[in-house]
């Protein structure tokens, strides 16, 4: 099953368009994430979302948004004008999560959806607060050679 969660920033805000034939609204927007190494770039995805969760994504996101994004991942093939064809990541959102400042608005392309409530109220108000676990760092992994 193809699923991810990827928390990032909005760094190009998103642009509404229709699709040709039935008029369906498509909102992408590019995003950037910080890397598993530190001495790795930070890189960039497009992110794109269909139907009402488009609209959802113009109206509520704009760029410097930190961002939860769940979707699916999938690869593109482009032609480019030097003669060679370029493959392209690209997350379709499922559902955004937009973080802020003691407030979640979380973006699901659902009629109920969209509208803030503070972190604490998915909370009962009578569970105690969790308490931090101490833990050793976890040993660093070599990702170069990953047996598959």
């Amino acid at each position: 099953m193809n699923h991810c969660v990827l928390m990032a920033e909005i760094v190009q805000a998103p642009q509404l368009r229709y699709t040709s034939d039935t008029q369906t609204p498509i909102a992408e927007m590019v995003v950037q994430f910080d890397p598993v190494r530190e001495t790795d770039p930070v890189e960039s995805l497009k992110v794109v979302g269909w139907g009402n969760l488009a609209q959802e994504i113009q109206e509520g996101c704009k760029e410097g948004d930190r961002v939860l994004i769940e979707g699916r991942l999938g690869m593109n093939t482009v032609e480019r004008p030097e003669g060679f064809r370029e493959k392209r990541a690209e997350l379709t959102a499922q559902r955004i999560h937009i973080m802020g400042e003691g407030a979640e608005t979380s973006l699901s392309g659902l009629s109920s959806a969209g509208t803030s409530k503070p972190a604490a109220a998915s909370a009962p108000a009578s569970s105690p607060a969790p308490k931090p676990v101490a833990s050793e760092p976890p040993a660093e992994t070599n990702y170069d050679e990953i047996p598959f």
